[in-house]
């Protein structure tokens, strides 16, 4: 599900393959934020590119595994492993660059919110449809790619927005065809490999010290009221009748 290795030149590419849709469990989004820490805690490590095999990149948690638990132990589970995975990226000692192709939804907003540099393929789009699922979350990292008054029609809508928009916006560094995705996402984590690695490193950790806001509170903040949701109900009726 998850595959890392490190080339000679000292970039970690961390890969999800998880078909059909890269929809990941529980134990997939703990496994993402493993393969993170292990790459930023390697010292021969200088940049991380983090991509997916597939029609897209990411379909965000694995609905199925919510609705066949008997009880609130995989929601907090796949709470608990987001919000490890999206940490993951942004506390990643060294700039994390992803690469998105196809759709992107749900988590991988999350991850993408939180990441250094996107390279995005000019198939793909970024969505947040967690209202039409029942849930919330993620709208702090959408507000990192988009403006606030787009990400809120967006949360609102469930509409998404392609690479181009997100590239005028200026959240989207490049955008290639599909075919080409890879390489352009390795192309920029090699220009950074090639930098001093301790100035680096300091400047990844200097950049979150001078946010705004911290994602990670904001993020969990936002999970109190899916947790709310499915509480009271809201969320089974809602995905009850979004499945019909």
């Amino acid at each position: 599900m998850i595959e890392a290795s490190v080339d000679e030149l000292g970039v970690a590419e961390i890969v999800v393959n998880n078909p059909p849709v890269n929809a990941l469990p529980v134990k997939g989004w703990f496994d993402l934020a493993a393969a993170l820490q292990s790459a930023g805690a390697d010292p021969a490590v200088r940049a991380v590119v983090l991509r997916a095999e597939g029609r897209g990149f990411n379909a965000g948690v694995d609905i199925k595994e919510l609705q066949a638990a008997k009880d609130f132990g995989a929601l907090v589970g796949v709470s608990r492993g987001c919000a490890a995975a999206f940490a993951a990226v942004y506390d990643c000692p060294v700039p994390v660059v992803v690469a998105v192709q196809g759709f992107c939804l749900g988590g991988g907003i999350g991850i993408c919110g939180n990441a250094d540099i996107i390279v995005a393929a000019d198939d793909a789009t970024f969505g947040l449809p967690e209202v039409d699922r029942g849930a919330l979350g993620a709208a702090t990292h959408l507000a990192r790619l988009v403006p606030q008054h787009k990400m809120r029609a967006m949360m609102y809508t469930s509409a998404t927005a392609t690479a181009a928009e997100l590239q005028a916006f200026g959240s989207v560094l490049t955008v290639v065809p599909r075919a080409e995705l890879r390489a352009a996402a390795f192309e920029v984590a090699h220009g950074i490999a090639a930098k001093d690695p301790a100035v680096i490193r300091a400047a990844k950790e200097s950049l979150n010290g001078i946010d705004p806001w911290d994602p990670k509170r904001s993020y969990r903040y936002e999970q109190g009221y899916t947790y709310e949701l499915n509480l009271t109900g809201v969320a089974d009726r809602v995905r009850d009748e979004f499945g019909r």
